[in-house]
């Protein structure tokens, strides 16, 4: 069970959620985003964007398959509905709470945060919807 899963809507759940981050992180929330985290756009360019951007899609893989191994554990068919109130509650209940206690202790912005939370629960209904529409 642990690998029988639809994988092409595991990588196509990942690519929705790197979508949605470019989205988000780009002409919505960008310029708040680095206001916050206080970067420039030029340090941004200076970074490997090779590690950036792979490293980040393998980690939306990952999280893609966890979601897709979730809904494959229950056992049964689950409604649209569901499976995007599951993939909304993983975010609001574990990320969420997860990158809320980092941001406290390393003392980072209420703006950062509600950036940062705001994107996850994104993430995470684009990947859901992905996953209800191809079991």
């Amino acid at each position: 069970m642990l690998w029988e899963v639809n994988w092409l809507a595991i990588a196509l759940a990942a690519l929705a959620g790197f979508v949605v981050g470019g989205i988000w992180y780009g002409p919505i929330m960008g310029k708040r985003w680095m206001g916050a985290v206080g970067i420039t756009e030029d340090e941004i360019r200076q970074g490997n964007m090779t590690l950036i951007y792979g490293g980040a899609f393998a980690f939306a893989l990952l999280a893609s398959w966890t979601l897709a191994h979730t809904f494959a554990t229950y056992g049964r068919e689950l409604s649209v509905f569901v499976k995007v109130l599951t993939a909304f509650g993983v975010a609001l209940g574990f990320i969420i709470p997860a990158i809320g206690t980092n941001y406290l202790f390393s003392q980072k912005s209420k703006v950062l945060f509600f950036i940062d939370a705001g994107y996850w629960l994104l993430f995470y209904i684009a990947m859901g919807l992905v996953h209800a529409y191809m079991p």
